[in-house]
């Protein structure tokens, strides 16, 4: 499954588009923008289930910061900064890691 089976190409290229400059990423807004807060639970789901490169059932910190890279091969990598700020809006339990119910909050709330 790709990302493309759940967010439009043009909708994925307008989220990309927005935060392209360092430092300009906001997760909520990106979110928005590519059309996933629009989605079902379970198409959040899958979205993370793609995000999710090593299949842990977790996003972790080092797969954050290829996060925009799995929209698009292209994209840029996100800072040092953007990432734990990414990372601290969605980290609830202070573990680490975003899981999927953190993950599924902080798209669809």
């Amino acid at each position: 499954m790709s990302l493309s089976s759940v967010l439009s190409a043009d909708a994925i290229d307008s989220a990309l588009k927005d935060c392209q400059a360092p430092d300009s990423f906001s997760p909520k807004k990106f979110f928005q923008l590519c059309g996933l807060t629009k989605k079902s639970p379970q198409e959040v789901k899958n979205v993370f289930n793609i995000l999710d490169n090593d299949a842990s059932g977790f996003i972790e910190e080092e797969e954050l910061k290829f996060f925009l890279q799995r929209f698009s091969a292209g994209a840029r990598v996100l800072t040092d900064k953007e990432t734990k700020a990414f990372l601290s809006a969605a980290d609830d339990d202070n573990d680490g890691m975003i899981g999927i119910d953190e993950f599924q909050a902080m798209v669809l709330s």
